[in-house]
């Protein structure tokens, strides 16, 4: 099977190159592309923005439309499916996602896809396997750690920086949203290969991995 898997942010391409080959092996094959920030899904589905700048749900219900077309084409032995990864951030999880299956149905032919999503931020990911965040940066502060509770709405990124991060989050705030989107992506890169994906405390995470193997058929 090939996946193609849409995420918001650069940070989330370098945590899922890391992840995907942890958890579906062997001949699948998948490429990770990143956006530019979450957006908003456009009043009647017609984008009015300049693709080039990458806005990800604003973008969506064309790439979606392409991938219905594309895989259609595909031979029968060559199953494709797209996976939408984004950040719940604090909205209604059964309304969003409600309103992604919306979008979805409307696409003729429609692609096979899956939506998931990090609740609150793709961090959470990072602090359901506290041993990786340890691993990969042994000075983490145990109070900040240990004071988050999982997939709570409570400034994930912020969280994880007030334990890994010089000064914490307030410090990293200071230095501008391209600085935090940096640091981000060095966070993935430096947690991601130390994640355990059969021990991960992170309920998103794991319905994210379990969605992946239905789809190849893996048994856990």
């Amino acid at each position: 099977m090939h996946f193609e898997i849409l995420v918001e942010d650069q940070s989330g391409k370098s945590m899922l190159d890391i992840l995907l080959p942890k958890i579906i092996h062997g001949q699948h094959t998948f490429k990770v592309y990143p956006y530019k920030g979450i957006g908003r899904i456009p009043a009647g589905l017609r984008s009015s923005s300049d693709p080039n700048r990458r806005i990800f749900l604003d973008q969506l219900p064309r790439l979606l439309r392409g991938y219905g077309k594309t895989f259609a084409k595909y031979p029968p032995d060559y199953p494709a499916v797209v996976i939408v990864v984004c950040d719940l951030d604090d909205k209604c999880l059964k309304a969003f996602r409600q309103e992604l299956l919306n979008l979805l149905n409307r696409c003729h032919p429609c692609p096979e896809t899956r939506f998931c999503f990090a609740v609150e931020e793709g961090e959470a990911w990072f602090l359901g396997d506290l041993d990786a965040v340890k691993s990969a940066y042994p000075k983490a502060k145990d109070t900040a750690l240990n004071a988050y509770r999982i997939d709570s709405i409570c400034g994930t990124w912020e969280k994880l920086a007030d334990a890994v991060y010089p000064g914490g989050s307030a410090e990293l705030s200071k230095q501008g949203w391209m600085v935090v989107g940096a640091e981000k992506s060095e966070w993935a890169k430096a947690i991601t290969p130390y994640m355990d994906v059969d021990r991960n405390r992170s309920p998103s995470f794991h319905y994210f991995r379990q969605k992946l193997l239905d789809l190849v058929d893996i048994p856990v």
